[in-house]
């Protein structure tokens, strides 16, 4: 059968529509990377009665006929007669061109047909791959161990992407299960490619364990030298603050929660030092919704899935009284508006319902921040002393956070000086620890 018969018979049993010819589209991008002759264009152009139609999608795009539809561009044509094929996608019309080619036309080489193979294998889903390649065995007439070389490097390149999606989301502590069903992998190959990969690099060790960009903490007084550019929601904590408690309380790949995340802060220092993290928040700023859990605390405690693997869980309670003009339309209790009883009394309930599920070593920090010039009376409220009283855990140290920088403003200081009234301008953190005597673990120690 010549070519002319093979057009024709592709044509039979088809719907044929005249479309405009300057509507149709050529995805040189996606189409057979095939020599184009001038001269077969040139004969096309002078016969274009004859021509079997071109095939086309539903948006126009050239399947097959690059050839005819030049030719009726070069007669200056205004419609050519086209098949109308539906594909669903780009892979989809690529596989469709190259059958086409393959029964007529100017036929591909060895490398037009390698570069086609790579374009269709990098595009399919991974759970398809398998099906994909022995299609384009078939689909491009070579060997399969012809497609296993021109295809070697993608598996290597997915391979690693596919590994590194699951370290990434088992350092944001998804379940073997939940990153099995992400990958397309069953829960033990996801631990045997966890075994290999879980390791610190050696260009991080310094990184990891605070060698570099630290100042060891000698005093339980931490000085920020200057307030981070980052969001400035409430409850994003200064990275200093949390490095500090990285170095002091956690090793490389331990967990850290913190369900007040709403700006990324933790997310950030935590990466840093190749810390796992779950952090949540019951409001998130939009740049950052794809990387924090929408959690609000209200509801309950966080729902992790292995508690007993939490090191540190580090609370900002600036949700009181800081952010007390501000609503809260997300929580079902709006806790910066509450009597401070009732925010102590909640807050330290919620400590304690942690205490059970955390391993013996396991701490617990909160920041305090200075609450003085929120209050209508600007007394200095101490109400680290009022959440030392219900927490039922020793404490392991207090430390107090302070600016180097003067972070009040000149109508604060007129006040103080005025009302002869210093202003608090310090915040503290506070560290409670699980013993490892669960008998004590009832207690509450000053230390």
């Amino acid at each position: 059968m010549n070519n002319q018969a093979v057009l024709n018979k592709n044509t039979n049993a088809k719907e044929i529509k005249e479309i405009d010819v300057n509507k149709v589209v050529f995805r040189d991008d996606l189409y057979p990377r095939i020599e184009k002759s001038t001269s077969t264009v040139q004969k096309y152009a002078e016969n274009l009665e004859v021509l079997p139609a071109i095939e086309v999608n539903q948006r126009h795009e050239l399947i097959d006929g690059w050839h005819r539809w030049t030719a009726h561009k070069k007669a200056e044509a205004k419609n050519i007669k086209a098949i109308i094929t539906h594909t669903n996608s780009d892979r989809e019309l690529l596989e469709l061109a190259i059958e086409r080619n393959a029964c007529h036309g100017l036929q591909l080489s060895l490398e037009d047909k390698r570069d086609l193979a790579r374009k269709i294998y990098s595009a399919a889903e991974d759970k398809k791959r398998d099906e994909i390649k022995a299609k384009l065995v078939k689909l491009l007439s070579v060997s399969e161990r012809t497609m296993r070389n021109w295809l070697a490097s993608i598996d290597n390149d997915i391979k690693e992407r596919r590994d590194k999606k699951i370290l990434n989301m088992w350092l944001t502590c998804h379940t073997h299960e939940e990153i099995a069903d992400v990958v397309g992998l069953s829960r033990s190959q996801v631990g045997e490619i966890l075994t290999e990969s879980v390791k610190l690099p050696k260009s991080a060790e310094t990184t990891a364990n605070h060698l570099v960009d630290f100042e060891v903490p000698l005093y339980n007084v931490l000085k920020i030298k200057e307030k981070s550019g980052s969001s400035s929601l409430l409850g994003n904590t200064e990275p200093e603050i949390l490095d500090n408690l990285l170095y002091l309380y956690t090793k490389p790949f331990d967990v850290v929660v913190d369900p007040f995340a709403g700006g990324g802060n933790t997310i950030d220092i935590c990466k840093k030092r190749f810390r796992r993290y779950w952090v949540s928040d019951c409001t998130v700023v939009p740049e950052r919704e794809h990387e924090i859990r929408k959690w609000d605390i209200t509801k309950g405690l966080p729902p992790l899935p292995r508690w007993q693997d939490v090191t540190l869980i580090y609370l900002d309670s600036s949700k009181w009284k800081q952010s007390a003009n501000i609503p809260n339309s997300n929580a079902q209790v709006d806790t910066t508006k509450m009597p401070l009883n009732d925010f102590t009394e909640n807050f330290s309930e919620f400590i304690n319902s942690i205490l059970k599920k955390l391993h013996p070593g396991a701490v617990i920090a909160t920041l305090i921040p200075p609450t003085q010039w929120k209050s209508s009376d600007k007394l200095c409220t101490d109400y680290a002393a009022e959440l030392i009283k219900k927490v039922k855990l020793p404490i392991n140290m207090r430390f107090q956070c302070l600016y180097e920088g003067q972070q009040c403003a000149a109508q604060m200081v007129e006040w103080a000086k005025a009302n002869k009234r210093p202003l608090v301008i310090s915040s503290e953190l506070i560290v409670w620890q699980i013993p490892n005597d669960t008998k004590t673990s009832g207690m509450t120690k000053n230390q």
